[in-house]
């Protein structure tokens, strides 16, 4: 079968056309035959070997990437009930996306409403959890409460600023054009504040008459975390959920004490999609969101599977002004 990945850790060049034999549902699993594959920087993160260490996100070599993408179950593995051949699904945190078919246990499918596209499932599976768990569990947003989103006109951004917004917080948006602005404003954000013009953290105190911000949701690391526990109201909470300019390394605690006895986490999302019934409830509110129209998911570009390593570029290049997919089927 088809299916891109690497031999060994690297760029987006490491990225070439693996020799893969077809997988067989083992038992509690489902053979899936994919049409569409999310492309996301958790993928960069294994491309690269980030998570060579991780427990939680295995990345043996050779390895096919992705981690997100929606189909139709092909074969059912032993043990596996209430699910049958033909029936589409999605799914997200099950490696090995970017190929023709992929065993997936089946406890990890949500099952997609006639009314839910490929598209869109495999837009949100990951990216759309990753907002839900962020703006309803890692930190619940509470209507009136201010939070600060950075990267806003991105994938995960400009969902995390609907779910928010949805949620009756108040969003300070940064990004890096004003075009991007745009973007941020269309999805609702209350303000959209331009990093490169301007200090993101001197614009937060001006917009909150020096109060901070309830909580920071920050999937861009490296360049952005010193700033963001300084955008804090006191006691306030950090997220890390990424490192699109670099990992953060370390943080010390007496940072936390002095930005005003902050709190700082970084999950990951496996620990919030954890078992079929978080899995399914989050589905359910997002699908909802979006059949309603609260929920807007935009697709910015549709890669030929054999381009993966093209779109990990614009990836990168911070280039997207949405999701980025991978065309299978």
């Amino acid at each position: 079968m088809r299916a891109m990945g690497v031999r060994a850790f690297g760029g987006a060049d490491a990225i070439e056309a693996l020799s893969v034999e077809p997988p067989r549902p083992g038992p509690g699993e489902a053979l899936l035959r994919l049409r569409r594959a999310g492309v996301n920087y958790i993928d960069v993160y294994m491309r690269s070997g980030v998570y060579k260490r991780s427990d939680t996100y295995k990345t043996p070599l050779p390895m096919v990437l992705g981690m997100e993408g929606a189909g139709t179950v092909e074969a059912i593995g032993e043990g596996v009930e209430g699910l049958c051949a033909g029936e589409r699904v999605a799914f997200s945190l099950a490696r090995g996306s970017y190929a023709d078919f992929i065993a997936v246990p089946a406890w990890r499918l949500a099952r997609l409403p006639d009314d839910i596209s490929d598209e869109a499932a495999a837009a949100l599976m990951l990216q759309g959890m990753t907002a839900h768990y962020l703006t309803h569990s890692a930190y619940p947003l509470r209507p009136g409460e201010r939070c600060l989103v950075h990267a806003a006109a991105g994938g995960v951004g400009q969902l995390l600023v609907q779910l928010a917004k949805a949620r009756g917080a108040e969003v300070l948006a940064t990004v890096g054009s004003e075009d991007k602005a745009e973007i941020a404003r269309a999805r609702g954000a209350d303000h959209a504040i331009l990093y490169r013009k301007e200090d993101f953290r001197e614009r937060v105190m001006e917009l909150t008459g020096g109060e901070g911000v309830a909580v920071v949701y920050d999937g861009v690391g490296r360049n952005t975390i010193a700033g963001s526990l300084r955008s804090l109201r006191r006691r306030g909470t950090c997220i890390l959920f990424g490192g699109a300019s670099g990992a953060v390394e370390s943080i010390e605690p007496l940072e936390l004490a002095e930005a005003g006895s902050v709190f700082f986490t970084r999950p990951h999302l496996a620990d919030y999609m954890a078992s079929a019934e978080e899995i399914a409830g989050r589905a359910a509110d997002l699908f909802a969101m979006l059949r309603s129209g609260r929920l807007n998911v935009v697709i910015d570009r549709t890669f030929p599977l054999e381009a993966a390593a093209e779109a990990h570029r614009a990836l990168e290049n911070r280039t997207t002004r949405g999701k980025l997919l991978l065309e299978i089927a």
